[in-house]
């Protein structure tokens, strides 16, 4: 049964009346949906759609306040500490988002950290918030469940920690580097056992260090760190950054969200805003970023490869052709979905 595509403004209100029945506030609701939806739309497929049934389980079970008091509780001219009241991660950092391009604006640079947040959706969302001023952005969280031990070690203390970061560009595509610290991100795991497809080699290790390749024995193991140890330590820094300086979840703290549904996860995250007008002139500075992504793209290929992609370039693509086709959203999952429609009492994703 091939995946049947559906307008993104269908899975929006679908998605905002979910989160309107499961108690969030009309705008809050609207919000998350728009976050959700639009990382279906870039392709971040374990980030998206798939997230609605686990977050609803979350919420249900009375582990995320959907009605928060997020609020900064610390401030200086150029930073900023929120305090997310446990809301969704979502609102969380949308908020953070906009509270550091204001103070970019004014200072040049601003970083926003967050503690008692949760789980925000892939990465670069936050980031690319700061393309649409002329801003780079700069965005690193805590993962919500452990899946890599330290190096060496077989004591799963370190998530996947994300890092990204948007480049505005001029005539291109914006540069936009969305990268978990391990190989894989654990979406990407859950969404290949939804699909009944195997992993690739090198994405996970069991506990006697060979390949593991089924999503749906992913518990028996751990993710690789990118890079060996130049990745478990990468994950460390981000974690610290992310954090342990915002007083938030960090190693044997840290809350597997896929297993309780109770717990205040008290997830941290960060984002930084940088304004190119502090360096000079914007557009200027985008004219460089053009011409440095074209003498890449431009550059000497080896034997085979088609085509040298920018960071983000074929996200950038895949959203365009949802935009005018509408979402792929599999099987299994409109399966899913249409059950979560019936136990909640809204119309299913095709009736909308």
């Amino acid at each position: 049964m091939p995946d049947r595509r559906i307008p993104t403004a269908q899975v929006r209100r679908f998605l905002t009346t979910a989160f309107e029945r499961l108690g969030l506030p009309t705008g809050d609701a609207a919000t998350v949906a728009d976050l959700m939806t639009e990382a279906e739309m870039q392709g971040s497929d374990g980030h998206g759609v798939i997230r609605l049934v686990p977050y609803a389980r979350r919420i249900r079970a009375g582990g995320v306040n959907v009605r928060p008091d997020i609020r900064v509780v610390k401030e200086k001219a150029a930073m900023a500490l929120l305090d997310g009241d446990n809301g969704m991660g979502h609102l969380v950092m949308k908020k953070a988002a906009e509270i550091a391009i204001a103070k970019a604006r004014q200072c040049g640079i601003a970083w926003v950290g967050a503690r008692l947040s949760n789980h925000a959706g892939p990465a670069s969302l936050y980031p690319r918030m700061c393309l649409a001023h002329d801003m780079v952005g700069m965005y690193f969280a805590v993962g919500n469940a452990n899946h890599l031990p330290p190096w060496g070690g077989l004591d799963m203390l370190l998530s996947t920690n994300p890092i990204a970061v948007a480049v505005p560009a001029g005539e291109e595509p914006p540069v936009v580097l969305d990268m978990a610290t391990t190989v894989a991100a654990y979406g990407k795991v859950k969404a290949k056992a939804q699909r009944g497809e195997s992993m690739p080699v090198g994405w996970m290790i069991d506990r006697q260090g060979q390949p593991l390749t089924d999503p749906k024995r992913a518990e028996q193991g751990f993710l690789m760190p990118i890079g060996g140890y130049k990745g478990y330590g990468l994950a460390m820094i981000v974690g610290l950054l992310a954090g342990t300086l915002n007083g938030a979840a960090m190693g044997s703290e840290v809350i597997d969200f896929n297993k309780d549904d109770t717990s205040v996860t008290n997830t941290g995250q960060a984002i930084v805003a940088i304004d190119p007008d502090a360096f000079g002139e914007v557009d200027e500075f985008k004219a460089r970023v053009d011409k440095l992504v074209r003498e890449l793209r431009a550059s000497e290929r080896m034997p085979g490869v088609d085509r040298i992609w920018m960071p983000g370039e074929q996200s950038h693509a895949k959203r365009l052709v949802n935009e005018r086709d509408g979402l792929a959203l599999p099987p299994a999952l409109r399966q899913q979905l249409d059950q979560f429609a019936s136990e909640m009492g809204i119309p299913p994703l095709q009736d909308h």
